[in-house]
């Protein structure tokens, strides 16, 4: 079992064990002006720096040691480090801030986590960090979330840990690093390969990993982030479910599902290298790196943000200092002539038939409730899939009705209701005004998503996010119904939109 980044597995909470009634108690005592809510992402984060899995980090970065990884991709000390983990806030909070303050962290406002001694208070240049650490586009999600949602400032400082963020779900599977090689060695695995993933598992990547495994002379670990992941990924409780109901198809003995609280930041190649660093912190003598490995996908304008196999390099080139194997993704395709499957660059797919469905054709199967052969999945994955992906014709939608209709608004939210009403099927309708409250208007991608379908007269604010399943009906082209002229009837309008329904699988006669 490989020694944990940097020497030392930093279980802050092992720790800090015997003082934390002391912490408990001081916590009670700070200025609430030194109360800081954790987001999302800094939970994610903190639970890693608490268990170890961000070992050599016991803190958040402070400004050297934030500016040597954004420039370097190392600590200070010239340990390997390429993401920068920093406790980002917002200027007010900042201002009242001093070096050495405590400062008591929260999560969901009321729950003790840790102390943090400040170190240093900073504000970054967000356009470096975008550029060295994302590679720059603007529209990669990481550069979003940097710009529109993080803090302006930064605060560094080691903490002492309290307890681990709380959780409700999978206890049994939310194992920490310390656990995990706890469990290795008493299990006598002592060569262990991890794969990462935030999407479903199918047959192919059985497969792979089995490859992987056989290849290493390895047990493996199955080892999901369920923390934050790309925007429009499947929930971390349907895959879940998923990865319960695969690990059951490995022989008895191979494979073990442990869950992943990370926040990705879907940085393709510097980030494979974290993900490699965090396996090793687990346990894990070897790594599987895929193609395209944490990266985003492709701008609007179809370029990959990463090259496909920039990862594997970086890992690669890093090797000596990683002190874990890297175990390259290699493709596998199903041949339906010999019922198995087999390493696509194994095989002349001149001579020799193959079969694949993509990702984006998996979709499109389940939107229209189309087949998934046993060849690509197992039927209890795949009854999983179905239950948190219906069909088109089970999922709820939001219809919004524009200000520049020349019609009575009210009137044509009462007719749509009244034509909805009358078909068959199970979906709820509901009339629906959220008088520009933004605490009403996010309830919209709840009703959608419990299979409503809304109407909507009200116009909302520009930073309202449009979930799926989100039309507009007004006179613009970029309409989803486009009105040809404002003269149009209700009647003309109703029937425009029940088409408009059905072409789109919403309904059906």
């Amino acid at each position: 079992m490989p020694e944990p980044h940097g020497g030392e597995l930093k279980d802050l909470l092992a720790r800090d064990s015997n003082k934390r009634d002391q912490l408990l108690q001081l916590s009670k005592s700070i200025d609430s002006n030194k109360i800081w809510n954790l987001s999302d992402r800094q939970i994610c984060d903190i639970e890693l720096i608490i268990n170890g899995g961000f070992s050599p980090l016991s803190g958040f970065l402070n400004q050297s040691s934030y500016n040597s990884v954004v420039e370097n991709s190392r600590l200070p000390n010239g340990i390997l480090w390429t993401i920068p983990i920093t406790l980002d806030v917002n200027k007010s909070f900042a201002e009242n801030l001093s070096k050495n303050d405590k400062l008591l962290l929260l999560q969901d406002n009321e729950i003790p986590i840790a102390i943090l001694t400040v170190d240093d208070i900073y504000k970054p240049d967000k356009k470096i960090e975008a550029e060295k650490v994302f590679r720059g586009d603007p529209e990669h999600p990481a550069i979003d979330y940097l710009f529109n949602k993080a803090g302006d400032y930064y605060i560094g400082g080691e903490i002492e840990a309290i307890q681990l963020p709380v959780h409700y779900d999978y206890l049994g599977f939310r194992k920490t690093p310390s656990q995990l090689r706890s469990d290795f060695n008493s299990r006598q695995w002592d060569r262990v390969v991890a794969f990462q993933t935030r999407n479903p598992m199918h047959r192919a990547h059985r497969e792979l990993t089995v490859r992987a495994a056989r290849e290493a002379n390895a047990k493996i670990l199955i080892h999901p982030v369920v923390g934050l992941t790309k925007p429009g990924d499947i929930d971390h409780h349907t895959r879940v479910r998923v990865y319960q109901e695969i690990v059951k198809r490995y022989p008895s003995g191979l494979a073990d599902l442990s869950l992943l609280p990370l926040a990705m930041r879907m940085a393709g190649d510097r980030e494979a290298v974290w993900h490699a660093i965090i396996r090793k912190n687990y346990g894990a003598t070897h790594f599987i790196v895929g193609r395209d490995h944490a990266g985003p996908g492709k701008n609007s304008k179809g370029v990959d943000f990463y090259g496909p196999y920039d990862a594997q390099l970086l890992v690669e080139s890093y090797k000596n200092e990683l002190n874990i194997e890297v175990v390259p993704f290699r493709m596998v395709t199903y041949l339906p002539d010999e019922d198995r499957y087999a390493p696509i660059d194994e095989i002349d797919t001149t001579k020799v038939k193959t079969l694949n469905i993509s990702g984006t054709e998996l979709r499109k199967r389940l939107r229209d409730g189309g087949e998934i052969p046993e060849w690509f999945s197992y039927p209890e994955v795949v009854k999983i899939l179905r239950e948190s992906n219906p069909p088109r014709s089970k999922q709820g939608f939001a219809l919004l009705l524009k200000n520049d209709l020349k019609l009575s608004l009210n009137q044509l939210s009462i007719a749509l209701l009244s034509t909805f009403l009358q078909f068959s099927g199970h979906r709820h309708y509901k009339i629906f005004k959220h008088k520009n409250d933004s605490d009403y208007a996010s309830l919209i991608n709840d009703f959608i998503q419990s299979g409503t379908g809304l109407l909507i007269t009200d116009e909302l604010n520009k930073e309202f996010s449009k979930p799926q399943n989100f039309f507009t009906i007004g006179h613009s082209p970029e309409d989803s119904i486009t009105l040809g002229n404002n003269a149009d009837s209700i009647h003309h309008v109703i029937q425009k939109v029940v088409l408009f329904l059905e072409d789109n699988g919403f309904i059906s006669f």
